[in-house]
């Protein structure tokens, strides 16, 4: 096009510019600038880069533009003729929750636009942006000419204004989304998934023992540590999950379309693997542990701050049941939270009156069963809760900077009480890894033996791998420093987390305990646990070990693991813990024989619960209690002469529906197969894969809400005449309360 003629079409549409004359002009008025030098301002103004022109003709071809600005093009890029909107492309704002229109359907409407933010489409390999103001033109004949308009470059001011909102949006150590991201997030996708019914879980990861690795190996390690940490997250979530850090040692995970229980725990357990393997620092080599939390919606909450309050909770309850575990949560959780604020209150006042209590579990030789020594487990009888599991309150010493303490007590009470014993038997004592790093382990040690009279020899101090993780140097000095007092080391729970080959042969341990976790299972076909222990028995062998094998239960799980070489044996099987008075009177009988005693073969853990539940028929909803439950079947009463072979379905409160078939049925009490097993809880128990979802709760005439306590299954749509009910319900309370 005729630069002449498209300025005069561009500009007829404003003020013309004037000049300022000369004295002679201006006797004779003011004088319009001509065409060459109207062109002439408009070249300098366009070489200025301060802003450039363009124009299409009828059919959106571009006719004129600057030729500053085809240069940002590349040289070899044809510009002029070109369709402009294979040119420019618009692009919406990142998060944006709306959609931008193509640059080509706003200029096809022939609407004017001001600023429009376009890229720039095969720009040289480069990010170039511009923004682009148009407006069509048309004749006097209101015939459409075309578009004229002005174009600015504004790469630099948008480059910069990316990498404001990117430090606003994303955490600038570790490069994750940041608290206030992931808070927009999480509401933009609860918002969006209400309205399709569709389900998102998130989980609060916590790292466990971050702060001795900043301690130990100082911030810039920590800061390091956070980075290696946040790597391995992005390798380890399913694609598609949005991965923040919400700040300190917190992270939290997005997982969309996420509900089934099972798969979230298969993803929390390897991200709890993935984080627990060692990490190497500026030379250095840490090992820290993460606990999670995990809350689903709409069954956990349905709005972003309800959803989040949960999974702390669920997190919480995590880090209280020993670290290196996650937890679904569900509506207990919070009276659990409470329980565990008081309990840490009870304990210091528990440690002060004395109301702490060593027991003492033998430790038998696998081929003659003769006790070759006790571990000393700490118990703790409330006066009004009965025991309290050590896995309840050692975690809350540990919080509570209480276990330093609470494990100097229990060191003295130890050998005091094996320091009545015969001088072959001795005493393993559990040291924590925040009491293994105290400076006064090494003066604790001492002075409970001198106390005590005992030999250091029949003292034997038990560590986790965890001990391992800061400050190599500050480790193998403490171990030097025990060994040098004469008492035995054994690494516990071997194989559980931290596992390393390296500190084995650095640590002058004396014994490994093979973890229960690979005793348990370990003569069920197609179980690896037995090559495991064979693995760990050899490594000790060649290195001069003893190894011990935890938690043995049957009788083929004794045999198995004394024929692979477990040279000790530790389980119910022999004894469970009991205290000193009781370990006494067998002592004093001269019999330092353990006779085993337990079921010939293991089989699938059934927990005894005593609870009420649910039991579906047709359409008839009857109360049971529920006995016992393992992951493929569960024992209930209060039902009288049910058949077998009869289709129940067991609703376990918060809207958990187990479909079942009855195998065995004596009376009252039947035994039940389930169709689909259970899954973990994260907490020692058991729960469904998935739930009632609240959005059909919803349909069937209860408010939209996360799901609450109790049982609610739906109920039939049925009409008419209901049949009658099969079976009869009897009150079975006063014949269950016998003990297990």
């Amino acid at each position: 096009m005729d630069v002449r003629g498209m300025f005069r079409t561009f500009g007829a549409q404003r003020t013309d510019p004037v000049r300022v004359p000369d004295a002679e002009a201006t006797a004779a008025g003011l004088t319009s600038l001509s065409d060459s030098e109207r062109l002439s301002i408009i070249d300098s103004f366009e070489q200025s880069g301060t802003v450039w022109l363009w124009a299409t003709d009828p059919h959106n071809r571009l006719i004129y533009l600057s030729p500053s600005a085809i240069a940002c093009f590349g040289e070899d890029r044809r510009v002029i003729g070109e369709q402009i909107g294979t040119l420019v492309e618009t692009r919406p704002d990142e998060d944006s929750e709306g959609q931008t229109r193509p640059f080509s359907f706003l200029i096809s409407a022939r609407t004017k636009f001001s600023d429009l933010r376009v890229r720039l489409i095969g720009a040289g390999g480069k990010d170039v942006w511009w923004a682009l103001s148009g407006k069509p033109a048309y004749d006097g004949e209101q015939n459409f000419l075309g578009y004229r308009g002005s174009v600015k470059d504004i790469t630099a001011s948008y480059e910069e204004q990316v990498t404001s909102s990117r430090l606003a949006e994303y955490d600038s150590l570790t490069g994750l989304s940041n608290r206030h991201r992931m808070s927009k997030r999480l509401a933009a996708t609860l918002n969006a998934y209400r309205v399709e019914q569709r389900s998102c879980a998130i989980m609060m990861l916590d790292l466990d023992r971050f702060k001795q690795v900043n301690d130990t190996l100082g911030h810039p390690a920590g800061d390091e540590l956070l980075r290696q940490v946040s790597q391995r997250l992005e390798r380890v979530v399913p694609e598609g999950t949005e991965i923040g850090r919400l700040g300190g040692d917190e992270f939290q995970l997005i997982l969309p379309d996420v509900d089934d229980r099972g798969k979230l725990g298969d993803i929390a357990l390897r991200t709890i693997q993935m984080i627990s393997q060692p990490y190497s620092i500026e030379g250095s080599r840490a090992i820290i542990g993460t606990s999670v939390g995990i809350a689903v919606a709409p069954y956990d909450g349905i709005e972003p701050d309800e959803l989040v309050k949960a999974a702390d909770l669920a997190l919480y309850a995590a880090k209280g049941g020993g670290r290196g575990q996650y937890r679904f949560y569900s509506n207990d959780l919070k009276d659990s939270a409470q329980d565990r604020r008081e309990i840490e209150e009870e304990l210091r006042d528990a440690l002060a009156r004395g109301d702490l209590e060593m027991h003492y579990q033998p430790c038998v030789d696998a081929k003659t069963y003769k006790v070759r020594g006790f571990e000393a487990l700490m118990r703790w009888n409330h006066p009004e809760r009965g025991y309290i599991s050590p896995a309840t309150f050692i975690p809350i010493a540990e919080d509570s900077n209480l276990i330093v303490a609470i494990g100097e007590w229990a060191m003295k009470q130890a050998c005091r009480d094996a320091a009545e014993w015969p001088d072959t038997i001795g005493v393993a004592v559990n040291v924590s890894a925040q009491q293994f790093s105290s400076d006064e382990l090494p003066r604790t040690v001492s002075n409970a033996l001198a106390a005590s009279g005992l030999d250091p020899a029949r003292l034997e101090l038990e560590v986790t791998e965890s001990v391992f993780m800061g400050d190599t140097y500050a480790v193998e000095k403490m171990f030097g420093e025990l060994k040098k007092i004469g008492v035995r080391l054994a690494l516990d729970d071997f194989g559980t987390g931290y596992s390393s080959l390296g500190y084995l042969k650095k640590a002058p341990f004396d014994k490994i305990k093979i973890d229960q976790s690979f005793v348990r299972g370990c003569t069920e076909d197609s179980n690896s646990n037995a090559a495991i222990i064979t693995a760990i028995v050899s490594l000790a062998q060649a290195t001069g070990m003893d190894t011990t094998a935890e938690g043995v239960e049957a009788m083929d799980e004794l045999k198995l693991v004394a024929n692979l070489g477990a040279k000790l044996v530790q389980g119910f099987i022999f004894s469970r813990a009991v205290p000193q008075a009781t370990l006494m009177e067998k002592l004093q009988d001269g019999n330092f024989t353990y006779e085993p005693v337990g079921p010939s073969k293991h089989r699938s853990e059934r927990r005894s619960v005593f609870r009420r539940i649910g039991v579906i028929h047709e359409d008839h909803h009857y109360e049971a209690l529920l006995r016992n439950l393992s992951r493929t079947g569960a024992m209930i009463e209060g039902l009288l002469d049910v058949p077998v072979g009869t289709d129940l379905v067991l609703d376990l409160g918060q809207g958990q529906l187990v479909v079942g078939q009855v195998r065995r049925s004596q009376d009252a009490t039947q035994g039940l197969s389930f169709e689909t097993p259970l899954v973990s809880d994260g907490a020692d128990g058991l729960c469904t894969r998935h739930r009632i979802s609240p959005y059909a709760l919803a349909a069937a005439g209860m408010p939209l809400a996360a799901l609450p306590a109790g049982n609610y299954s739906i109920q039939s749509d049925r009409h008419g005449p209901q049949r009658p009910p099969r079976f009869m319900q009897v009150d079975v309370t006063s014949s269950s309360q016998r003990a297990n």
